[in-house]
């Protein structure tokens, strides 16, 4: 009934592995756990070779990214639905496929998501950018999430029924980092296929670095640009994305120019600042935007 579905890249899944198998021996349903490694380090294979050997496990020779090895899950999977989790995810609960293997019996959704939380206790300083970040805008109630469902869909913790997944794939021209959820969620809100929000979240508990996050965010921005083109400027696309929406509303009311010029002034003194910890969210906001305004300027 449910394929297990965990993309990995350079990181340790072994504990991730005993647990959801574990948990699959205490459910009373067929289940798999299927794991494709995105060409990680030597390091790494060697690290999660034996947790993987019992199962289906996949090496790619190339990195083929977020999106793509996504959608190669479908080629592996046996069952109707499939569970997909980020590798460096941790669970928390101990009837974590249980919860939805529920939903799956009250009905069926076609995709249902379960949402993350982060670690409470404050990270040191040079980690505190991306658990702020997290804490304070990635982590949302079920009710929050459920306001806008497809708009507040992530791909860390989710499952999906295996004939929407062959409908509405991910987009595999969106390469490294970013925004590949952004698009999928709003191409399932354009076939009116809703998004379900329950109360299951799985544990971020590998915090980057904020030189690091800066860099992905960096990578982000420009994915979300090319995203934008392929959804043709499509007006509710921008709607519902915070930055895109910020900048639809600078620009016509002609500060694009003022915002742009105070960015290229004050971007060494403000990435010092992120860097270093200093992490407000204002700060990080203007950083994005004015690193999206450079973006569209570059084109």
């Amino acid at each position: 009934m449910i394929s297990i579905c965990i993309p990995i890249y350079n990181f340790d899944v072994s504990q991730l592995i005993v647990e959801l198998s574990s948990q699959c021996n205490q459910i009373d349903v067929p289940s798999e756990m299927i794991l494709i490694d995105d060409c990680s380090s030597r390091e790494f294979k060697k690290i999660n070779e034996s947790s993987c050997k019992n199962h289906t496990y996949i090496e790619l020779d190339k990195n083929i990214g977020r999106a793509k090895i996504r959608n190669l899950f479908l080629d592996y999977a046996n069952f109707d639905y499939l569970l997909l989790l980020d590798c460096d995810v941790t669970i928390i609960s101990s009837d974590f496929l249980a919860s939805y293997l529920n939903r799956i019996q009250q009905g069926v959704d076609s995709i249902v998501c379960g949402g993350i939380i982060y670690i409470d206790k404050k990270p040191e300083r040079n980690k505190l950018l991306r658990w702020k970040n997290g804490v304070i805008r990635e982590t949302q109630t079920v009710e929050t999430r459920s306001v806008s469902p497809n708009k507040s869909f992530m791909t860390a913790n989710f499952l999906i029924y295996k004939e929407v997944f062959k409908k509405v794939l991910f987009d595999e021209r969106i390469l490294g980092y970013g925004h590949e959820d952004t698009l999928f969620g709003f191409n399932l809100k354009k076939k009116g296929i809703s998004v379900y929000h329950i109360d299951n979240p799985v544990l971020i508990g590998e915090i980057e670095e904020n030189a690091k996050f800066l860099e992905k965010t960096n990578n982000g921005i420009i994915n979300l640009i090319n995203v934008l083109e392929y959804t043709g400027y499509d007006s509710e696309f921008i709607q519902d994305v915070t930055i895109l929406n910020s900048y639809r509303k600078i620009k016509s009311m002609g500060l694009t120019n003022l915002v742009y010029f105070v960015f290229i002034l004050f971007k060494p003194l403000l990435k010092k600042l992120l860097v270093n910890g200093y992490a407000s969210l204002r700060l990080f906001d203007f950083y994005k935007l004015g690193t999206l305004i450079q973006g569209f300027k570059l084109r």
